[in-house]
């Protein structure tokens, strides 16, 4: 590792590591990517990523949303920061469903760098809102390097506290708010349920982190283990918080708004279900933050999927290890709706 904490350069000719193997299932689905599945994100070729992703990524319609009659699906607008600028969410439920619907606060993946609000709601509702009765909320966030320092959490907090203060005309249950994300989105949501405790604002029921991207330092040993190996290893992850942090990135006294994993209190936060790869760059961290908030007298439940790298479950969604996270997470989701 080079000085200040940053993370060093991975080089293919350094000696072998030791790292965990990858599930027989997903490493035959990484092979089949292709070397293109695995190459690193660079600050010189961050342009170039983000246009290729957003020409390419999914961005569905509200008509295609609803799956001829499936799903009701409308988008909400809130006010975010005063300079007239609003946030953009995707609201969606089953069509037809009555009384107050538990709510899922979705945070889309991407490194912050990347993604949009509607690519992946087909799935949350056919995973979830569907089989569990949920409505979900999906919040376009503003990504870096245009985000200023703060901006897509503070996004994030603008569309809670409308969905929270609006729950009855939105046929939600305000008490039953499930904040939830993946990778950055899984970092958001716990930088969200900091956030809104601080500020005594809307107070969820959880926070659903999967594969959650928490620390920007890049100093523990899953993100030197798994250098040049993960599908998002630790220069592509030091690529994005550069562009998410600016000058601020690696530096003492960050915020832990910015990256959770620097929080200091972990107590008095909702329930959480934390979980990651054995052999994924966020390993570390993840299990950390869980025992954090062990430590803190606080609720969670962490499983560490055994040879599961970054992303497993979407290029391999019908993996048996896959198929497992899912059911997991189903479990626990079912589990807070119903207290």
């Amino acid at each position: 590792m080079g000085t200040g904490g940053r993370p060093s350069e991975h080089r293919p000719g350094s000696p072998a590591r030791h790292a965990p193997p990858f599930d027989p299932e997903l490493r035959a689905a990484l092979e089949a990517g292709g070397a293109g599945a695995r190459e690193p994100l660079t600050p010189e070729g961050l342009a170039a990523v983000q246009a290729r992703d957003a020409a390419a990524r999914p961005r569905p319609t509200l008509r295609a949303l609803r799956a001829g009659g499936r799903f009701a699906v409308e988008e909400l607008r809130t006010p975010a920061d005063g300079d007239g600028r609003a946030v953009r969410l995707v609201s969606a439920r089953p069509a037809g469903a009555t009384g107050p619907l538990s709510l899922l606060y979705y945070m889309h993946g991407g490194g912050m760098i990347m993604g949009n609000a509607w690519s992946v709601l087909p799935r949350l509702l056919r995973e979830w809102a569907l089989p569990l009765g949920l409505a979900v909320i999906s919040v376009e966030y503003r990504l870096a390097p245009g985000a200023p320092y703060l901006g897509p959490v503070e996004d994030c907090y603008a569309g809670l506290v409308l969905a929270a203060g609006h729950a009855a005309a939105l046929g939600l249950d305000a008490d039953r708010v499930i904040l939830g994300g993946k990778s950055a989105g899984g970092g958001l949501a716990a930088a969200l349920a900091l956030l809104t405790r601080d500020r005594g604002g809307p107070v969820p029921a959880g926070q659903l982190l999967m594969s959650p991207m928490l620390d920007d330092r890049g100093t523990t040993f899953s993100s030197h283990q798994m250098a040049g190996l993960d599908t998002w290893d630790r220069t592509s992850n030091a690529t994005a918080w550069q562009a998410v942090l600016g000058d601020r990135y690696g530096t003492a006294g960050l915020s832990p708004y910015a990256a959770p994993a620097r929080a200091t209190d972990l107590s008095g936060l909702p329930p959480a279900y934390v979980d990651t790869g054995s052999a994924e760059t966020f390993r570390d961290e993840a299990v950390a933050y869980a025992d954090a908030i062990w430590r803190a007298g606080g609720e969670a439940e962490l499983h560490v999927w055994p040879g599961a790298f970054h992303g497993f479950d979407t290029l391999a969604p019908r993996a048996v290890l896959s198929r497992d996270a899912h059911d997991a997470r189903s479990r626990w989701l079912r589990r807070i709706v119903g207290r």
